[in-house]
């Protein structure tokens, strides 16, 4: 009996002892791993930490290789330099006109930039689609005829030129007053066209730096080839392109260096296969002779204020979603609307919209359209205007 009770308080004491050596053992590897992640968490942050306490790179643009292996690049922040290349780029990579890293301590090419996109020329892609489509162009047929055949059927017919033995126009140039459809057509040709769109605003290439102007344009272009096929829309491109001077400030000069620039992208040496241009501007007769010539601008369109038929055909066109008495009628507003652009058309639908909502009305009578059209043409014409309750024609009072 004894013996019993001693063999199993021995036995007892050896199992508790399995028990601990099991529970240290997990202690040891749950404190492995803890381990094995604070290293992890800790080269982390020494990262971190070297890369806020590195200095800067230096983009620059490489120029050539000397047959030393030292490279001669162009600093983005201007001057040449002549500076060594690491031993970790691959020389094979080294060609001039690549964009490349110079570190700033020791003036070393330290990595090859691939790729590398200026994101102000990349925030100039129009990557959602404008919801404009042809048909929402009105009174401009023939005019958006002739753009298509510019811009639409090189993009995607490439082949019909090359059976003929033709090279596609290069540009369209649209003229003429404020709102009449310019920048419409160039929007309705890029929700139409499954190619890239960049849309320029002609100020927009206009720098205080000196060749920043022409980078720009420089930049655009060659994006553009890149994501061929591709629309540029330079809009109010009288901005770049006035008549040039022999004497002038500083900031014209640049001005001038910028035209240069477009007018090399648009006829230079490098192609522009698969890219169209597209340019809008109100002031035809500022711009310089040598940007009109065949070559670079090859349709000049003018863009009119709507006819009659045209301004019934805009007014249809903004009032197909709209709820309308049965007493409106579109031809007569037509009618008296002579001179009117299609903005001013636009203007007047809106007006008469919110004349509706001033009367606490779902649907818009023909009262509203004439109040709309007395407020609209009279701002237009800076003259104040009355309807005619018999003719419902405005009548010129007096003028400013």
């Amino acid at each position: 009996m004894v013996a019993f009770d001693i063999d199993r308080k021995f036995g007892g004491e050896e199992s508790d002892d399995v028990e601990d050596v099991e529970l240290l053992k997990r202690k040891i590897n749950r404190l492995t791993k803890e381990v094995k992640r604070l290293k992890s968490e800790l080269e982390y942050w020494k990262g971190e930490v070297n890369k806020l306490t590195n200095p800067p790179l230096i983009e620059a643009t490489l120029l050539d290789v000397l047959p030393d292996g030292r490279a001669v690049v162009k600093s983005s922040a201007g001057p040449v330099l002549v500076v060594e290349v690491s031993s970790r780029v691959p020389k094979e990579l080294l060609k001039p006109g690549i964009s490349v890293a110079v570190n700033q301590r020791g003036s070393t090419v330290v990595d090859v930039l691939k790729g590398l996109e200026d994101p102000y020329v990349k925030a100039m892609e129009v990557v959602e689609r404008p919801k404009t489509r042809y048909s929402d162009v009105g009174g401009l047929k023939q005019q958006l005829e002739e753009v298509r055949e510019v811009v639409e059927l090189p993009l995607k017919n490439p082949e019909m030129f090359k059976e003929i033995g033709i090279e596609p126009l290069k540009g369209v140039l649209l003229y003429g007053p404020p709102g009449c459809g310019k920048t419409l057509i160039a929007r309705a040709v890029a929700g139409e066209v499954g190619a890239t769109f960049i849309r320029v605003v002609g100020s927009e290439l206009v720098n205080k730096f000196i060749g920043e102007g022409a980078r720009i344009v420089r930049e655009v272009f060659n994006m553009a080839r890149k994501k061929a096929p591709s629309i540029i829309f330079i809009d109010e491109i009288d901005a770049i392109a006035a008549k040039r001077i022999e004497m002038g400030t500083s900031g014209e000069r640049e001005v001038q260096r910028t035209l240069m620039q477009l007018l090399a992208e648009l006829d230079g040496f490098d192609p522009l296969s698969g890219v169209a241009v597209i340019a809008a501007t109100n002031r035809l007769d500022i711009l310089d002779p040598a940007i009109l010539r065949p070559g670079r601008f090859d349709r000049i369109i003018y863009i009119p204020p709507p006819d009659k038929k045209g301004r019934l055909e805009i007014l249809q066109i903004h009032t197909r979603n709209m709820r309308m008495a049965d007493d409106v009628d579109l031809e007569k507003i037509a009618e008296m609307t002579e001179g009117a652009t299609g903005a001013d058309l636009k203007a007047i639908v809106t007006e008469a919209g919110y004349n509706a909502l001033r009367n606490k009305r779902k649907y818009v009578t023909m009262e509203d359209f004439l109040a709309a059209v007395d407020k609209v043409m009279r701002k237009r014409a800076g003259a104040s205007y009355r309807l005619s309750p018999r003719e419902g024609a405005p009548i010129q009072i007096h003028t400013m």
